[in-house]
């Protein structure tokens, strides 16, 4: 059986290293599976980082920029879209469990 600190990623590190890495890798892997996606879809600030992520991307690329501001109305679109879906399904679970509570 091959150990962790065999792994050429892991040569000249201590066992304390090795452990803390793994640790820490550990915890974002549990962080990550409690994102709440449907709070974070249905969030302006998310949608403008993805446009703030997208614009500059498009601008290296030397994309026009008309086609720059088409593909920025088309994710705010987009998410308005996304947005709206999962507000509509989360009041409609709000309302079925009120109306099975009372």
């Amino acid at each position: 059986m091959k150990r962790i600190r065999d792994s050429p990623k892991y040569k000249g590190k201590t066992k304390c290293e090795i452990f803390i890495t793994l640790y820490y890798r550990e915890e974002r892997i549990k962080n990550m599976k409690k994102i709440n996606w449907a709070r974070k879809l249905t969030s302006r600030k998310f949608w403008a980082a993805v446009i703030g992520f997208a614009t500059p991307i498009m601008t290296l690329a030397q994309v026009p920029d008309n086609t720059a501001v088409q593909v920025t109305a088309i994710i705010m679109a987009g998410g308005t879209l996304i947005a709206y879906i999962i507000g509509e399904g989360m009041t409609d679970a709000a309302a079925a469990d009120q109306n099975t509570e009372g």
